[in-house]
């Protein structure tokens, strides 16, 4: 992608996206493709995975990344505030249904999946665990560990907990009437799914041209991991790229 920096994108106006530059990160990527399912131009705005980031605190508050940023409005610095921004910015089509009830698990999934503690969460922690059993652990990791509450218990519980959460997306995608989470059109559910997934098992290189050196920290042999990417779970995800998030990816 053609990014810009922190300070270029701070003076500019309409919307901005600050994404992690050159690797593809599931809620950035998520971003991305809802941003494209409602056919919204932005500008990409480059953050350093890990990094200190210093202007992109300045800016923002935070150093991490995504963060969506729409002329006067606030930084949407969290999944939920980025998601209501895209609804604001385009209805149509919809990420969310109007249903009350439906609006509400639909926001749940959303949370199990990106969302503290979630499945990508857990999966981050258990990404950690071989520079932070090193000898000499670098800066970065030790950055990312204290933020994301990185302890020997955490590691332990997090594959049960992403197994819970798979389960019961399965089990949700189960009893929809159509192809996705919510009837018969894609939402915030499915696309949050679709790239989530990649932490597990990442698209081939031809459709996810990741650097060779990160594909190894994404792709899980754990039988107990793999065991989250349940068949039907797995044609979704496959449905989705299929469907309505364009390969190769860029990042």
């Amino acid at each position: 992608m053609d990014y810009v920096s922190v300070a270029d994108a701070r003076d500019g106006q309409g919307l901005r996206v600050v994404l992690t530059k050159g690797v593809p990160g599931p809620w950035g990527e998520s971003i991305k493709a809802m941003l494209a399912y409602k056919g919204l131009d932005y500008l990409p705005v480059a953050q350093d995975g890990g990094g200190e980031n210093p202007e992109l605190r300045a800016w923002t508050g935070q150093t991490a990344a995504p963060v969506l940023v729409s002329d006067e409005l606030p930084p949407a610095c969290h999944w939920l505030d980025q998601l209501m921004l895209l609804e604001r910015l385009q209805p149509e089509p919809a990420l969310l249904p109007a249903d009350c009830d439906q609006r509400s698990r639909a926001i749940g999934l959303c949370a199990l999946i990106a969302g503290a503690d979630g499945f990508g969460w857990q999966r981050r922690l258990l990404m950690l665990q071989p520079m932070m059993d090193m000898e000499s652990v670098p800066a970065r990791s030790q950055r990312l560990a204290q933020k994301y509450g990185y302890s020997a218990e955490a590691v332990q519980q997090a594959v049960a907990r992403m197994r819970q959460i798979s389960q019961y997306l399965e089990h949700s995608l189960s009893n929809t009437a159509g192809d996705y989470f919510f009837g018969g059109a894609p939402g915030a559910v499915d696309f949050y799914w679709a790239n989530f997934a990649g932490m597990i098992k990442p698209l081939p290189p031809e459709l996810n041209p990741m650097p060779d050196w990160f594909r190894p920290i994404y792709t899980s042999s754990d039988p107990q991991i793999l065991e989250c990417l349940s068949a039907p779970l797995e044609k979704h995800r496959d449905m989705m790229y299929e469907r309505h998030i364009a390969t190769p990816l860029e990042f």
